[in-house]
């Protein structure tokens, strides 16, 4: 099942940290901005959220299984389906990107969640999975302290290998990735690569 819990009865919270957080959060959504392909595609967010990242990437459809997070996507002019990861309500070959942010955390298949990423899109287009590196001091302090956490109790967590060898075994030819929350370093520093920073974004090319 679906891990909806925390995000049904958390969503303003969830909706705070971006907030709160407001630096960290704009150098997330430009790691995975330098990432994404050209203007004109059509692009799908899985596990859309409430929107924080579809928006200002000009993405205009999610998928989402929490109704309270969908409904605050929606507000923000998002068309939202309701449905997983692992199965995808879209045809074969329909979208030109595909984008997971903190989304493979939760979900309950990870690698068939990235086999349904790789079926909806075209031949040449990417995935974009972003995601706290567990390898890294974040990774490790979210790890610690999941059990306090209203979000990462029952989060699974992956290093950049890991994701990278989902994305080969599901087809993708693996290509860039970029890096940020980086120690020492400002908080709107992005990095190519992986390996020095706590949020990763990488990239598949179908």
């Amino acid at each position: 099942m679906p891990k909806t819990a925390p995000f049904e009865k958390y969503s303003d919270a969830y909706e705070h940290w971006f907030e709160k957080n407001s630096r960290l959060y704009a150098a997330e959504v430009e790691a995975v901005r330098q990432l994404m392909p050209g203007a004109g595609g059509r692009a799908l967010e899985v596990g859309v959220g409430t929107g924080k990242f579809a928006l200002p990437l000009g993405i205009a459809v999610g998928v989402e299984p929490s109704e309270q997070m969908a409904a605050k996507a929606r507000a923000r002019g998002i068309s939202v389906y309701s449905g997983t990861a692992e199965a995808l309500p879209f045809a074969d070959g329909r979208f030109d990107g595909v984008l997971m942010v903190t989304t493979i955390c939760f979900v309950d298949d990870p690698a068939k969640a990235i086999e349904e990423a790789f079926r909806v899109l075209k031949p040449g287009g990417c995935l974009i999975i972003g995601f706290v590196d567990k390898e890294s001091e974040l990774g490790r302090q979210y790890e610690k302290n999941r059990e306090k956490s209203r979000f990462y109790k029952d989060a699974v967590f992956f290093s950049s290998h890991e994701i990278w060898r989902l994305m080969r075994e599901a087809g993708f030819r693996v290509g860039d990735a970029r890096q940020a929350i980086i120690a020492g370093e400002p908080s709107g520093t992005v990095w190519q690569g992986c390996g020095q920073g706590s949020f990763v974004a990488v990239k598949g090319v179908k």
